[in-house]
């Protein structure tokens, strides 16, 4: 496995492994990787000869109230991590590379970026574009994987990718989970005991919405109320940013509850905020 940091070694070794006829399969990050990063990485392997990882804590997608500070950094296991699943490079850029002295050019996608994540973080979305158009011009890769985790990211990759006809396949792979539901996440590590605690309680929400959905489709409005509910109780400490119920396409909120539906919910315990959701219809 090589580590690199600047934009023509990617380029050259990418090049090198295509010469030998591999397909590229790309994992962007922004590191302190977890399981299911690591799950990521094994599905490109599956698929791909040549896995690149990237580790970039991007700041452009973070708001000037936000975690830039604290988000955790830990590049000694990451990259243990990326060579004992297999990835072939590691590219660690700096600040500086990724966004020279003059840089001017942001991308964004509307519509997508309206409800969820959007809609409380009005800047976050042109900030991952923006960053992850730079790495696939960068990367090019055949293939690109992403967790549904970040539901909505991944929607909106892929409208970024088809409007903008880049030739690479976005990959989606499942949520990886804790013993206790919550899902893996690099701002866990964040998390108090007692938040840590309390945080399975964002799963126990959305699998109940689930239940009850799939039970009776009873109205949004009902569902939402019953995990604010089920919140007060199991996550009191938590501070409810948003609970939505929408369609899983478009991602614009829904009355009923009747055909496929995401129900998906962001939470703050102190600082650290914390985002789950649950696909529930014939696909989910």
């Amino acid at each position: 496995m090589n580590t690199v940091k600047s934009i023509q070694e990617v380029r050259s070794a990418v090049a090198a492994a295509r010469g030998q006829g591999m397909r590229i399969g790309f994992v962007p990050t922004m590191g302190a990787l977890h399981e299911g990063h690591r799950s990521l990485v094994r599905a490109a392997g599956k698929e791909c000869g040549f896995v690149v990882v990237s580790i970039f804590v991007n700041p452009t997608q973070f708001g000037p109230k936000e975690d830039l500070s604290r988000y955790p950094r830990t590049p000694e296991t990451d990259l243990a991590a990326c060579r004992e699943e297999g990835a072939a490079l590691v590219f660690m850029p700096e600040v500086e590379t990724m966004y020279p002295p003059g840089a001017a050019t942001t991308i964004s996608v509307s519509g997508l970026t309206r409800s969820l994540c959007g809609a409380s973080r009005p800047t976050h979305f042109a900030g991952v574009c923006t960053i992850v158009a730079k790495l696939f011009n960068i990367v090019e890769p055949d293939c690109a994987y992403f967790g549904n985790k970040d539901f909505q990211q991944a929607c909106v990759i892929e409208r970024m990718v088809a409007d903008l006809d880049m030739p690479v396949r976005v990959v989606r792979c499942p949520i990886v989970r804790e013993a206790d539901g919550l899902a893996m996440s690099s701002r866990n590590a964040n998390l108090s005991s007692e938040h840590r605690r309390q945080a399975a309680g964002l799963h126990e929400a959305l699998t109940l919405a689930a239940a009850t959905i799939r039970d009776s489709a009873p109205p949004a409005a009902e569902v939402i109320e019953l995990m604010r509910r089920r919140l007060d109780e199991s996550a009191p400490a938590g501070r409810v940013d948003y609970i939505q119920i929408v369609d899983p396409q478009t991602l614009a909120g829904v009355e009923e509850t009747d055909g496929p539906v995401l129900v998906a919910l962001a939470v703050k315990f102190g600082p650290t905020r914390l985002i789950d959701n649950v696909l529930v219809g014939p696909e989910d």
